[in-house]
């Protein structure tokens, strides 16, 4: 049975990506892994493996896999897209994810793509170092994204208080990219009235929400880009405040849809596939795996849509939900794996099987 499921993703994957009948079997293979094993650690998925070669062989055979594909940067995304499904439009979160492995810094800028149910990582790039993203990075991060999808994709980008900066903001209103983006109390900003202060002081009677246009900086703006900006106070008294390029009355709301890529790391990590496992450091592997593990995730995503459709989760009672989205696909997924191979292999059917190189 595993290996009429192994064939359905080979058949799936093969028009798409220019690989060996040898490394595309070990891709689908490692994927399926992951999933059983819940880790990403490469001597564990080696006794996932369904052969009969020694361990040691399998081991081996995973290190060479890393050691020599090389699909690019951002082969996954239109795989991924298909495979959820998604409309034509939708959230983009952008947020960073970093752990240690001995020494070593293993630092990833991520872009998710989040829908009403689904949360994917749909780009990255690793940092190489510890530390916040500059803006070089981010921007080359979301140019990669125009040059695959239209920028009419994007219903908005949500960021928080690291991913600010008069350039950055300037390259996303220039490309017509809207955006909502938490910015720190002490942001200097001058107001349409004239007078220049902190967003802290601008504020500082604000009990409710408050919405106003404001530019970032002095007087002497010159050309300076008019900016909404929305806040309100959470609690212990904090200041939530929000920058957008688009009318501020919903952009709190909307900033909301943020933790969607917190949840998403967590997804990757503790709740599923235990990321933090790896022993991987070069930045070309890490890059590779994460694309194994975001195909993973859109996988565990879909097997929720299909045991779910359009019902609704349990909550328990104090409100929250029993299990997220992904948990329920994710379970789901482990005992079919088990139970009935072709039927968990089935979200797979939704790439078409169509030679289109995406690499």
């Amino acid at each position: 049975m595993i290996t009429k499921a192994l064939t359905t993703l080979k058949k799936r994957l093969s028009p798409h990506l220019e690989l060996s009948n040898s490394r595309l079997e070990t891709m689908c293979l490692l994927i399926m892994g992951m999933v059983n094993a819940r880790t990403v650690n490469l001597s564990h998925l080696a006794c996932e493996f369904p052969t009969d070669s020694k361990v040691e062989s399998t081991y081996r055979r995973l290190q060479r896999f890393f050691q020599h594909v090389d699909l690019g940067s951002d082969w996954a995304a239109p795989l991924l897209v298909k495979m959820i499904g998604s409309g034509p439009t939708w959230h983009l979160c952008l947020d960073r994810t970093n752990w240690k492995i001995g020494q070593r810094h293993v630092n990833f800028l991520v872009l998710a793509l989040v829908t009403r149910r689904h949360r994917i990582p749909l780009m990255w790039s690793v940092l190489g170092r510890a530390g916040n993203s500059d803006t070089a990075q981010r921007i080359a991060l979301m140019k990669r994204y125009l040059s695959v999808f239209e920028v009419s994709t994007i219903k908005f980008l949500l960021a928080d208080r690291e991913f600010i900066g008069a350039q950055w903001l300037d390259f996303l209103h220039k490309n017509n990219v809207p955006f909502v983006i938490r910015i720190k109390a002490n942001q200097l900003v001058t107001t349409q009235d004239g007078k220049t202060q902190n967003l802290s002081t601008l504020l500082r009677t604000c009990r409710g929400k408050r919405n106003f246009d404001a530019r970032f900086g002095g007087n002497n703006l010159g050309e300076a880009t008019w900016f909404s900006f929305a806040a309100k106070r959470i609690k212990g008294g904090e200041l939530l405040i929000v920058v957008s390029n688009r009318p501020a009355h919903r952009a709190l709301a909307t900033y909301k849809k943020r933790w969607a890529i917190e949840s998403l790391f967590g997804d990757t990590k503790t709740r599923g596939f235990n990321l933090e496992d790896t022993r991987l450091t070069i930045s070309k592997k890490l890059e590779l795996l994460l694309g194994l593990v975001a195909l993973a995730v859109a996988w565990a995503s879909k097997t929720a849509t299909k045991l779910i459709g359009g019902g609704k989760m349990k909550r328990k009672k104090h409100g929250y939900f029993a299990k997220s989205f992904f948990r329920i696909g994710f379970d789901q997924l482990r005992k079919l794996l088990r139970s009935d191979p072709n039927a968990a292999v089935s979200p797979w059917l939704l790439i078409p099987p169509i030679i289109t190189r995406v690499v």
